[in-house]
């Protein structure tokens, strides 16, 4: 049994509770069908990453003999046991989930997985014919003859195991692998007389194995899948090609060790025991389905046309109607901040402001950080142009944001060659900030705009995660922002900033200093409070003061999205901390911070989450919102989220979560659709009041 401390609540464990919190919005029958079955494929693909790096990085420290115990006062190898066994309950339920409640209902609206039995006449001669052109041309059966030239196979795309007969005169049983291949199609469709109506890749394989192998007995044909270890770095010290050295971490991870097997629970105990020693991974790493291997890619069903009624209504980004699409934005920002909350508000005034900046005569020079962009990136085709414009650009390109190395591979070569100044982030840091600095030539002098965000910029995923974005010219945030981006792309000493706070210099210091005026406050009989609202809460320092403030009775209310190792409702040690976190149809990704400063609100947004790795191994940034506009909003959005009762669960002492629900006496509350509410009737009444507005028309000789 695994030693656990009473504070702290083991990282891998509490990021798990938080995959079970987006599958039981599968598991919830009032959400619509389709978004169930998008939310059962999300909880996949996100167990697909965790076990590709999370249980990645805890084997190989198990295989080093690592008895390190994390806060939590578990080992590596106590964790890997736990992990197993929650993950097998884990995949139980999403199956369990998928064919006895999912799959069904959605069969019964005409969504129709067939089986090969299923199969009617002219489906099977549709079949023949996709096999024949598209499958039996491109994929290639490779034959294995014993365990030693098992194919060094890609994690996460699928194949199938193929076991054939013995030939005369032997017992010795033949094996083959037929892989798909990540770029091949794994919904066939099939005609129908109406829904939609489709096989999956590996049952038309099965249904036509044979003639992979003409005069064979095909005895056994199985789909697997296995995950790799990604949980690979460079080793910055030694690189003097940073791009070279991110090409090999890629090429790594294609024979990394593998960490899962997924196989059909149809298999063979003889097949079975062939893959696991090919493969040299233990029982414990082995799940067998009884049902479609890699859920995560069930998520190509939400696109489906023509079944609208099975998925959320529209909510498409309302413009802010604090943005004039007539006038510049330049003009709009010099007349005081604007706040943006996505994706209810569009990102579309961040893109037209960059948009703007890379043809305006008057801008020198553009500035930003770039993590994780779109795969068509129209911010990194204005960077671009403003280059071959003549403009002074610069692009902090993080080759190390995990998963996009080969896109920010790409786009930093694209960079390059337009002549934009590129610089590979820091190194023995990821730039995880989310800035962009504008200088413009003005009349009265040089004026510098800046962006500074919560999420990447990416226009695609701004309209799905929650995120704030302040547009600024304030010249002190201007100043320190300049400060900011030359001390990563110079050798100069990080400079101390007016008003920002950066990691991994002050950023932790900061987090802290506010934490503790609140403690003291309350010490001295004031009032105090903290509100807080972040992804993931796991660095133990920032938690051990955030005890000491309960203690002292500070109210403190989180709320987080995932990960959280502080354990609520201790007594003598956390009574006035509660945890919420909310699941909904847009991924909560904002951070905002609120102290209440003895009635002066202190109102932050940041990039970085209170986790050991973004207050000390990454570039991230800390940012004070001191309008008093944007402030009082951000503190209502905070407020709203806290009062949600339709789609929050609370975090209990033990690490496990409770639905909060209506008592019955409170309105039930969904966060997301009340902040969708509040920006589609201020868009109403903006538009109402322009319309109130009688703009006479003027003699042409008025304006000479």
């Amino acid at each position: 049994m695994a030693k656990t401390s009473p504070k702290y609540i083991n990282r891998e464990l509490s990021w798990l509770e938080f995959n079970q919190r987006v599958l039981d919005e599968a598991l919830d029958e009032t959400t619509p069908l389709l978004e169930r079955s998008k939310f059962l494929a999300i909880s996949g693909s996100n167990l697909d990453e965790f076990f590709m790096v999370r249980v990645g990085g805890l084997q190989q420290l198990g295989e080093q003999g690592s008895g390190k115990r994390d806060p939590a006062g578990m080992t590596p190898a106590e964790q890997l046991e736990a992990i197993a066994e929650r993950t097998q309950r884990m995949t139980a339920d999403q199956y369990a989930c998928f064919l006895n409640d999912v799959e069904p209902q959605l069969a019964n609206e005409g969504v129709r997985r067939i089986r090969a039995e299923e199969a009617t006449d002219s489906q099977i001669k549709s079949l023949e014919q996709v096999f024949e052109k598209e499958i039996f041309s491109v994929l290639t059966p490779m034959a294995v003859t014993g365990v030693d030239d098992f194919p060094l196979l890609v994690g996460r795309p699928l194949g199938v195991c193929i076991r054939l007969e013995p030939v005369e005169d032997s017992d010795e049983a033949r094996y083959a692998v037929v892989p798909f291949g990540s770029a091949t199609k794994r919904f066939v469709t099939l005609p129908s007389d109406g829904g939609y109506h489709y096989m999956l890749l590996e049952d038309v394989v099965a249904m036509f194995v044979e003639r992979f192998f003409p005069g064979e007995q095909v005895a056994e044909c199985v789909p697997f899948r296995i995950t790799r270890n990604a949980d690979l770095g460079v080793q910055e010290d030694l690189a003097s090609d940073l791009l070279s050295e991110m090409q090999q971490v890629l090429d790594a991870r294609k024979q990394s060790d593998c960490v899962r097997l997924e196989i059909s629970d149809s298999v063979t105990s003889r097949l079975l025991d062939f893959i696991q020693r090919s493969l040299d991974i233990e029982r414990t790493q082995v799940y067998a389905t009884p049902g479609p291997l890699d859920l995560a890619s069930f998520m190509q069903l939400s696109d489906l046309q023509g079944f609208e009624h099975l998925k959320y209504d529209a909510w498409p980004p309302k413009l802010s109607p604090a943005i004039d699409p007539a006038q510049s934005m330049f003009e709009q920002i010099s007349n005081g901040d604007v706040l943006l909350y996505h994706p209810f508000e569009s990102f579309d005034p961040v893109l037209r402001w960059i948009e703007e900046a890379a043809v305006d005569p008057d801008v020198l020079a553009i500035k930003q950080t770039l993590y994780r962009t779109s795969r068509d990136s129209p911010i990194v085709a204005a960077l671009i142009r403003a280059s071959e414009r003549g403009k002074h650009v610069t692009a902090i390109v993080e080759l190390k944001a995990r998963f996009d190395e080969a896109r920010n591979i790409e786009w930093a070569r694209n960079l390059e060659q337009a002549g934009v100044q590129v610089i590979y982030g820091v190194r023995g840091l990821k730039v995880h900030a989310k800035v962009c600095i504008v200088v413009r030539r003005e009349p009265q002098g040089i004026q510098r705009y800046v962006h500074f965000g919560t999420g990447n910029y990416n226009e695609i995923t701004a309209r799905l995660y929650t995120d704030v974005s302040l547009l600024t010219a304030d010249e002190e945030l201007g100043a320190d922002a300049v400060s900011f981006f030359n001390s990563i792309t110079g050798y100069s000493q990080p400079q101390r900033f007016r008003r920002i706070e950066a990691a991994p210099l002050g950023l932790r210091e900061k987090v802290l200093e506010m934490i503790e005026s609140e403690t003291e406050r309350k010490r001295h009989g004031q009032k105090a409070r903290i509100n807080a609202k972040m992804n993931s809460l796991v660095d133990s320092q920032v938690i051990d003061a955030l005890y000491e403030a309960s203690q002292a009775g500070v109210k403190i209310r989180l709320n987080i999205r995932g990960i959280c190792c502080l354990r609520p409702g201790i007594k003598g040690v956390s009574e006035n901390i509660t945890v919420t976190s909310i699941v909904d149809r847009f991924l909560e990704h904002s951070r905002i911070f609120h102290f209440y400063h003895g009635g002066d609100d202190r109102v932050f947004i940041s990039s970085a989450d209170w986790m050991p790795r973004n207050l000390d191994r990454r570039v991230e940034l800390l940012t004070p919102v001191d309008d008093e506009i944007c402030k009082k909003r951000l503190i209502a959005i905070l407020k709203t989220c806290f009062r949600d009762n339709a789609k929050a669960s609370r975090l209990l002492s033990d690490g496990t979560y409770e639905r909060v629900g209506s008592d019955g006496n409170k309105k039930a509350t969904r966060s997301q659709e009340t902040l969708h509410c509040e920006v589609n009737e201020a868009v109403k009444q903006a538009e109402q009041t322009r319309r109130t507005v009688f703009e006479p028309y003027r003699s042409p000789e008025a304006d000479v």
